[in-house]
């Protein structure tokens, strides 16, 4: 790798901020350009959707790294900027401000944009999504005490805004097409957990009843339902997942399918052009088949792999899929990616909600769901990653310790 190699980040979201530090980590004295469709630097998503809508807008967001970071170590920042297309043969990027920039090696983590619906009043005032710092600052602007609420999808992000919204006092309904909550997720008796804790929490919702129109005059004033149902809506959040971006992949001529592929390094089709986070869809030596991610794991330390391997590395990105969620004052944690779930061993206080349920293939720990056992799932993922024979009756039995469980495991 010559050492005054130009690597430009395409995408300046929380992938493309650990990029730039990881480029710098790996060894690369090169020039470095981020290019980013928004004008903030580099921040992390998780809290756009709990913190911040929580606690309102004096709490500051997090940046990966303030603007002197990117000063001090070389790298060229275009905010505000989108890129056009990708001359692969030339390994030149045409951006929106009308300039071409080369490349020597790309990095794409452009991760996905909104999905949105289709229906009437879809552009009525008032109906938000949620993907942005802006997008948060404006929903949490909106929470007002006794205002309506209509959630349509009761995914991660629409429940975490469900449960933030109540913290303001809000009156929320939670509006999903499928039979359970969080069903791309969760197996139906955990899934039930959660619809409890929020019904708890004074959260309406309705199930098997999907989206069909918004309804207002300028502003939003009630959604319809499928089942007939007008619920009343100051203000409406859509949450029903992201589409990964792949434009610019495709004016590359690179190979896509549900995401940009790439293989185990984070190589795409094209030896100069990686990508990571949300918009690939990975191969996982692990599980020995390709899958999307959506998860801040996925965006850190794919990113992190794919980094190393522009600087001339063979870093492979083998690790267990984890997500995490957090609604009102419960953690929940999930590792692995089952074909299903079925016969969960349990230990702990499934009514109390403070449990753990494993998914077994063999005597091997296939998947893992955390209710408020944080501690213990830390060491379920250990267990995992090692590929590790363990004893269900002894995972079973509440009263062993993780750690001793650990300690008994063979590979």
């Amino acid at each position: 790798m010559a050492a005054n190699e130009h690597f430009v980040i395409i995408g300046a979201g929380h992938a493309g901020g650990v990029a730039v530090q990881a480029l710098r980590g790996a060894g690369h004295k090169g020039p470095i350009t981020l290019i980013g469709d928004e004008l903030h630097l580099p921040y992390e998503r998780p809290p756009l959707s709990k913190e911040l809508l929580q606690l309102g807008s004096g709490v500051s967001f997090r940046l990966m790294r303030d603007e002197a970071y990117y000063k001090e170590n070389n790298v060229t920042l275009k905010l505000g900027i989108t890129a056009l297309g990708i001359e692969a043969s030339s390994q030149r990027i045409s951006l929106s401000d009308g300039s071409n920039i080369p490349y020597d090696k790309l990095l794409l983590t452009t991760g996905g944009s909104v999905r949105k619906v289709d229906v009437p009043g879809a552009d009525l005032n008032g109906v938000h999504y949620l993907r942005t710092i802006d997008d948060s600052r404006a929903l949490e602007k909106s929470l007002r005490e006794g205002s309506n609420l209509v959630v349509v999808g009761g995914g991660f992000i629409g429940l975490e805004v469900a449960a933030s919204a109540r913290a303001h006092g809000v009156d929320v309904t939670v509006l999903e097409a499928a039979p359970q909550l969080m069903g791309r997720a969760l197996p139906a008796d955990i899934a039930a957990v959660f619809l409890n804790l929020h019904e708890e929490n004074n959260v309406t919702v309705y199930l098997n009843d999907g989206l069909k129109a918004f309804s207002g005059i300028n502003h939003v004033a009630s959604v319809d339902a499928m089942s007939g149902k007008s619920i009343p809506a100051d203000l409406v959040v859509v949450g029903v997942g992201i589409i990964p971006e792949t434009l610019l992949a495709k004016s590359a001529c690179l190979d896509i399918d549900n995401g940009i592929i790439v293989d185990e390094f984070a190589r795409t089709s094209d030896l100069n052009i990686f990508a990571a986070g949300d918009n690939t869809n990975h191969f996982n030596p692990l599980l020995n088949r390709h899958l999307r991610l959506e998860t801040w794991q996925n965006a850190q330390n794919q990113t992190v792999a794919a980094a190393k391997n522009m600087c001339g590395g063979n870093t492979v990105y083998a690790e267990t899929p984890w997500v995490w969620s957090d609604q009102y004052d419960i953690n929940l944690q999930i590792a692995g990616q089952p074909a299903g779930w079925n016969d969960l061993i349990i230990r702990g206080d499934f009514p109390g909600r403070n449990f753990i349920a494993f998914q077994f293939s063999h005597d091997k720990i296939e998947a893992v769901i955390a209710v408020n056992r944080a501690r213990e799932m830390r060491i379920a993922r250990r267990l995992m990653d090692a590929n590790s024979s363990v004893n269900i009756d002894d995972l079973a039995n509440d009263k062993i310790s993780m750690r001793d469980i650990l300690k008994s495991a063979t590979s």
